[in-house]
């Protein structure tokens, strides 16, 4: 009769937490199936041959348009207008700067607040300005925005 109460709850082991076994775990969900491929091969006399399937095209890329100027399309103008000035800017005549060069080029949607509250293309270019810094093109110094050697060397290309 003592085997049937358990020990710690004194309550019959048939209602006891203690007594139960462990629940049996559910079997694992089969794997799906590697995908097979049929190896070309001479039909066999009862198969009919199936024509080969023809190659799907190639998905077409539709064109883009874009709201917000990008923070590689400022890069360049970054760099120019810092080999312009010839010091470092402070963050204020920075943008300054560059909304003078590339102000007629921001699309629509960059004047536009961003969630944050921030002006879109000025976003854009606090982002290319952390890849130049980065790429070793601009100086990290907090508040301002200066070249390093490598910036002052730096191909603008087309662009600026």
């Amino acid at each position: 009769m003592a085997d049937d109460y358990c020990e710690h709850c004194d309550l019959p082991l048939s209602q006891c937490v203690h007594g139960r076994p462990a629940p049996v775990a559910p079997p694992a969900p089969p794997k799906a199936s590697p995908v097979r491929t049929r190896a070309a091969s001479a039909p066999s006399s009862g198969t009919t041959a199936r024509a080969p399937r023809a190659a799907k095209a190639a998905p077409v890329k539709r064109a883009v348009v874009r709201k917000w100027t990008q923070p590689a399309e400022l890069r360049p103008a970054i760099l120019a207008v810092l080999q312009d000035a010839e010091a470092p800017l402070g963050h204020d005549e920075a943008f300054a700067r560059l909304e003078e060069r590339v102000g007629d080029a921001l699309r629509p949607g960059d004047r536009d607040p961003n969630p944050q509250g921030e002006m879109r293309w000025r976003a854009a270019a606090r982002k290319a300005r952390k890849e130049l810094i980065d790429e070793g093109l601009l100086a990290q110094a907090p508040g301002t925005w200066g070249l390093t050697d490598a910036g002052r060397a730096a191909d603008l290309g087309p662009l600026a």
